[in-house]
């Protein structure tokens, strides 16, 4: 049996979507992985029941490529997903993994020939999601990220800083992308702030949920900066206190004055060479040699 062809039960859930019904040999279907709860290059995961809420999202969304809002750029339709969970493999945060399964079908015509052919042959396989959610929970607070102090990326009491997504509310659509987010499945999951920019700036209508989405997203963008000034200014201030550590001669204000307009990577590198400094002018204690004495209760320098 070809794999590729629908059965019974696969043709009735797809004609479910088209305008008249459609024989099974003209259908060309196939599976991909849209999303899981490994944490992805984002510093970002789903949680188990977000996934479950997405699968029945996905159902009848439009497939494209490279998230292009062009009515020509389609080339699938998703008919049904399924949440799979492999018992046998634990994720990153001490879950079982799972994800996101969904089937896929188009028509068999000569445009889309030799895409079914790089499906076939492994080339078209990385697939991407656009989506958003209500809620993004701190892995650290339990908080919104958005609104908590923590950073993602960053390791607190050596674990890693990331968000869990949680109330997914919208799916758009799904597509194949040559470098995905999530490493098994290439997910973009952020809201397309650019596109709707790019949308009202031709003079399209923007709806009140993406005036809504585009808010939120500028808010945690902003929120972000500031978490990011807070930082380096924290940077900033180790390094004045390094420096007038190493010339207390010189006043505070003129390190201030250097430092003040430097970047992370600078002062993170500035503040290793200052500690580093610091450790080879610090006074050298040596043992000295007592005859008299069974331990060494006298140093020199």
């Amino acid at each position: 049996m070809n794999k590729s062809i629908p059965d019974e039960r696969e043709l009735e859930l797809i004609n479910k979507y088209t305008v008249s019904p459609v024989k099974a040999e003209d259908i060309y279907k196939f599976s991909v992985v849209l999303c899981d709860n490994e944490i992805d290059r984002d510093c970002e995961r789903f949680d188990t029941g977000a996934l479950r809420e997405t699968a029945e999202l996905f159902k009848g969304r439009t497939g494209i490529s490279d998230h292009s809002g062009s009515a020509k750029d389609q080339s699938a339709r998703i008919y049904d997903t399924e949440v799979v969970i492999d018992a046998g493999r634990v994720t990153s945060a001490g879950e079982p993994y799972t994800y996101v399964k969904a089937y896929a079908y188009m028509p068999r015509t000569e445009k889309n020939a030799s895409l079914i052919r790089e499906i076939e042959t492994g080339i078209r396989k990385e697939t991407s999601v656009g989506l958003s959610v209500k809620s993004k929970i701190c892995s650290v607070c339990g908080e919104d990220i958005r609104n908590c102090n923590h950073i993602k990326g960053r390791f607190y009491d050596g674990k890693l800083c990331h968000a869990v997504l949680t109330q997914p509310d919208d799916a758009y659509e799904w597509s194949f992308v040559a470098v995905p987010a999530q490493k098994a499945a290439g997910v973009t999951k952020s809201f397309d702030a650019q596109g709707v920019i790019k949308k009202y700036s031709a003079g399209g209508a923007v709806t009140e949920k993406e005036k809504t989405a585009l808010s939120a997203d500028i808010g945690g963008l902003l929120r972000l900066a500031a978490q990011g000034e807070e930082y380096r200014l924290s940077l900033v201030r180790e390094g004045v206190k390094k420096c007038c550590g190493l010339f207390p001669s010189v006043e505070s204000s003129l390190f201030e004055e250097l430092l003040e307009n430097a970047g992370v990577s600078k002062l993170l590198r500035l503040n290793a060479a200052l500690g580093a400094a610091d450790e080879i002018s610090a006074p050298q204690f040596a043992a000295r040699e007592n005859k008299d004495m069974k331990s060494n209760s006298e140093f020199k320098i």
